[in-house]
């Protein structure tokens, strides 16, 4: 399992050029082979966060370099973000709470 983490902030002035792109990028990576989800999230000062997990580091390389997935990038670093940071997870540790060690307390230990 392989998890992006996307923190950033929109340019305003770039604001429906982004939405437009957007739509289409959430709308080619669930179509991937691989895909599993995409979650994204905006806090009240305008940071946003997306979390987009793919089921191998194939699958989300692929993804990564999506021709149209490439082009966007470009268009986020030149103008959709006024700021933007990428945290790229492979294999991480889940837990959730309908996990039988969690039930009894057990949850191990998230180092």
């Amino acid at each position: 399992m392989v998890v992006t983490i996307f923190r950033s902030r929109l340019d305003p002035a770039h604001a429906a050029q982004y939405q437009a792109m957007a739509a289409r990028m959430r709308t080619l990576a669930s179509a991937m082979p691989g895909f599993v989800s995409i979650k994204s999230f905006a806090a009240e000062d305008g940071e946003r966060l997306s979390m987009v997990v793919f089921e191998s580091v194939e699958t989300h390389d692929a993804w990564r370099e999506h021709p149209e997935h490439r082009e966007a990038q470009r268009l986020g670093w030149q103008s959709f973000y006024s700021e933007f940071s990428v945290i790229v997870c492979e294999n991480p540790r889940v837990v959730s709470k309908g996990d039988a060690a969690w039930a009894v307390g057990l949850m191990p230990s998230m180092r």
